[in-house]
């Protein structure tokens, strides 16, 4: 058992002066100014209205076709965005797009970067869906649609906005927030579901984005600081048909061995880290067709038939433009190879442009990493490119600096079990608003 150095101290002084040193530690150790304090303070105190502003809008079922409910989890989110003096306005896609549109609200000041803030609605969970709206299972985790992608993260963003604007570090400052009514399911064509987030990202100068928080295996915190694309590719292969008997005879191999040679080749010979390439339909017969709209299909064929069609559409992520460029061109090889008595033919769409690890990116890191620290919170670590999806903050990091994971952490997403752990609300929205005023200084 040890005991304090000058025992024969007074009991109470000699504790007094112990957490007075060890208080005034923790403070410098921190490193937090008056005003940063301020703001921590107001997050903490906010805590229990902002899991209120979580159930409120997990509430309303935001699938991405409902677009009735999309509009009104803006509602929600408009009331609060304009409650801190924000400008707000609905932007409306084309009635054929199907979407419901986008929310956005800016202030504008001339002090500081220009943030762009980024998050989105719409939920995967369409008004059938068999998942709960709203279920608190204890004090510290609750399950519904979409709050962890992410209604908890609109929410982040809002405490983070709140308690800037309490402790007065709003004024002068340009944000603007967009917060999407279609990411689960971006419009066609994105040109006009994104134009106007992409114009917005031009006039800003950091785009931070409140999808969800990832966690290492060790418990560390994690953020994005790099996405891969998303795209496809459409591969369409003919064959002669002809009685099974002859196959590999001078009629040829027919669609569909040429097909497994081709998929078989990609697996083999266009590889690369973080390059990723899924046949995820795939339609072989002497009669086929494909619903590309709904990604199915039907096919038919006999098995004394060489088969003459095979369809396959497929998914394709890579990291960089040059990597798609290379994956491109030895796929195009591959298909070229063809067996005797067939052919192919290989297309690619892009999706979702690229986020690249950048030395912007990675310095947002840093500044939010520190933050962090200075919190009290521990360090962030930058989450691989490899293990996050697609996101909107895509579409904007080719024009300017951005993170990404900014949001609350939980489990189970885009399924019935989906959870949120209602702390993180707290420590994202003390490290996402730190940042905030740190970077418009």
């Amino acid at each position: 058992m040890s005991r304090l150095p000058n025992a024969d101290m007074p009991r109470q002084p000699a504790l007094s002066l112990v957490l007075s040193l060890l208080l005034a530690a923790s403070a410098q150790a921190q490193g937090l100014s008056a005003t940063e304090q301020r703001i921590l303070e107001q997050v903490k105190a906010w805590q229990p209205e902002a899991i209120g502003l979580l159930e409120r809008s997990a509430r309303i079922n935001s699938g991405t076709f409902n677009l009735a409910g999309v509009r009104a989890t803006g509602e929600v989110f408009r009331k609060e965005l304009e409650a801190l003096g924000f400008k707000t306005v609905w932007i409306d896609m084309p009635r054929d797009m199907g979407r419901a549109g986008h929310l956005v609200a800016n202030r504008m000041g001339k002090q500081g970067k220009r943030l762009l803030l980024l998050g989105h609605l719409d939920t995967v969970f369409e008004p059938d869906a068999p998942a709960p709206l709203w279920e608190r299972e204890n004090a510290t985790t609750a399950r519904g649609q979409g709050v962890a992608d992410m209604k908890g993260g609109n929410v982040v963003a809002i405490a983070a906005l709140r308690a800037l604007h309490r402790a007065g570090a709003l004024e002068n400052t340009t944000i603007t927030v967009v917060f999407t009514g279609d990411e689960e399911e971006a419009g066609h064509p994105r040109e006009v579901s994104r134009r106007d987030m992409i114009e917005l990202a031009k006039l800003s100068d950091v785009a931070l984005s409140f999808e969800g928080a990832v966690t290492g295996p060790d418990g560390q915190p994690m953020a994005t600081v790099g996405r891969r694309a998303t795209a496809f590719f459409d591969l369409d292969v003919k064959g002669r048909q002809g009685h099974s008997q002859g196959v590999f005879g001078p009629a040829g191999y027919g669609a569909v061995y040429e097909a497994a040679r081709i998929l078989d080749g990609f697996r083999q010979q266009v590889v690369e880290p973080g390059l990723t390439f899924n046949p995820g339909v795939i339609l072989g017969g002497t009669d086929v067709t494909l619903d590309e709209a709904n990604a199915k299909g039907t096919a038919a064929g006999k098995t004394n038939v060489v088969a003459n069609t095979v369809t396959v559409r497929g998914d394709l992520r890579y990291l960089d433009y040059a990597q798609r460029d290379r994956a491109h061109a030895r796929m195009r090889e591959i298909v070229a190879q063809s067996l005797p008595g067939a052919g192919a033919t290989i297309a690619f769409r892009d999706s979702y442009p690229p986020m690249a690890v950048t030395p912007g990116n990675l310095k947002l890191l840093d500044l939010y990493s520190q933050a962090s620290l200075d919190a009290g919170l521990g360090a962030v670590g930058a989450v691989p490119a490899t293990m996050r999806g697609a996101g909107d903050i895509q579409f904007v990091a080719p024009l300017i600096d951005s993170l990404d994971g900014l949001g609350a952490s939980g489990g189970a997403a885009h399924s019935p079990n989906e959870r949120i752990d209602l702390t993180s609300l707290e420590r994202s929205a003390i490290r996402a608003a730190l940042l905030m005023y740190r970077l418009t200084r």
